[in-house]
């Protein structure tokens, strides 16, 4: 790629757009690691962000969109890719209110959404408070916990095309699966998401999310820099629900490291950065989890979180 031409090419289109040139994605991931993106976007506008998605369009530069980087590993070598990233919430800064629908931008953030809808009294995001994603991250992946799903609330979105163009998707439109919609499977970037909510007694929700913190901050390892949940959950085995965080378990993984990198003490479905943990130091510790496990139960497990890399590069099993 010709990151000069691709960075003139920018300037031209959008004079005013914050671009980053070698920026460490260690600064951009939840667990604290990765090397250089070679040219990185932050558009403030939505006409920035149609600009970035043409520039990459008409000079074939391959595009990738990072949210808050909680589900993401990145390369001790860094990336290839022509990274873009929302910047907050664009033109509007605050959540928007329609008829008991929130909407909110695809770089703003999950839990401030969460508070935001207990502040008016609506329910169905109570269990996003504590997930350190971003709106459009979130619907990307379908996030989930607790019982709670993206895709349970999400009543419409709004993204962009490759060449800029915008496109509006009902929810059946997501392709919503586990840990996957129609945006993981394509180019098209999410824009604006609106939730359709409940309304309920402020109390109540505020009851649900104190618990939900609560239980969060006595089972996950939260002083520890991860990209939460480390594996998928597996297929159910004879009807019955497996779940990733037990068969670690239950192989006697807790606690097991590789350089700064460890299964956490606290959950097995944790890898955490200790200090000082590389990608390599985490790749080649789910690797080992991986294979222990497969060993010892049979199940492959998956990976939840996704690889950036340079090319060539991916998952070392």
């Amino acid at each position: 790629m010709n990151w000069n031409a691709l960075y003139d090419h920018l300037r031209q289109r959008a004079p005013s757009l914050e671009l980053r040139r070698d920026e460490p994605m260690s600064r951009h991931t939840t667990f604290r690691v990765g090397g250089p993106a070679a040219l990185m976007a932050l558009p403030k506008t939505v006409g920035e962000a149609k600009a970035v998605l043409k520039a990459a369009h008409d000079l074939k530069a391959e595009l990738f969109f990072l949210g808050n980087g909680s589900n993401l590993l990145v390369s001790d070598r860094g990336t290839d890719r022509f990274v873009m990233k929302l910047s907050g919430r664009l033109e509007r800064g605050d959540v928007r209110e329609v008829n008991q629908q929130l909407v909110d931008w695809g770089g703003g953030s999950l839990s401030k959404l969460a508070v935001a809808a207990l502040d008016r009294g609506l329910s169905g995001l109570e269990f996003a408070q504590g997930i350190p994603g971003s709106v459009g991250g979130g619907v990307y992946m379908n996030a989930g916990a607790y019982g709670g799903e993206i895709s349970k609330i999400v009543s419409s979105v709004t993204a962009l095309e490759p060449d800029g163009t915008v496109r509006e998707l009902t929810n059946e439109e997501c392709g919503f699966g586990y840990r996957k919609s129609i945006f993981s499977q394509s180019r098209l970037l999410v824009l604006q998401v609106c939730f359709a909510m409940e309304q309920r007694d402020r109390a109540e929700i505020k009851a649900q999310m104190d618990d939900l913190a609560a239980r969060r901050r006595e089972k996950q390892p939260l002083e520890y820099p991860s990209a939460g949940s480390t594996f998928k959950r597996p297929a159910p085995v004879d009807g019955q629900p497996v779940y990733a965080a037990a068969l670690i378990d239950g192989c006697g993984l807790k606690g097991m490291s590789v350089g700064g990198a460890q299964v956490s003490e606290k959950h097995a479905g944790f890898v955490v950065n200790r200090g000082g943990a590389t990608c390599g130091d985490i790749m080649k510790l789910m690797a080992q989890v991986r294979e222990r496990v497969f060993q010892e139960t049979g199940v492959t497990l998956e990976p939840e979180v996704r690889f950036l890399g340079k090319e060539g590069e991916g998952w070392n099993f």
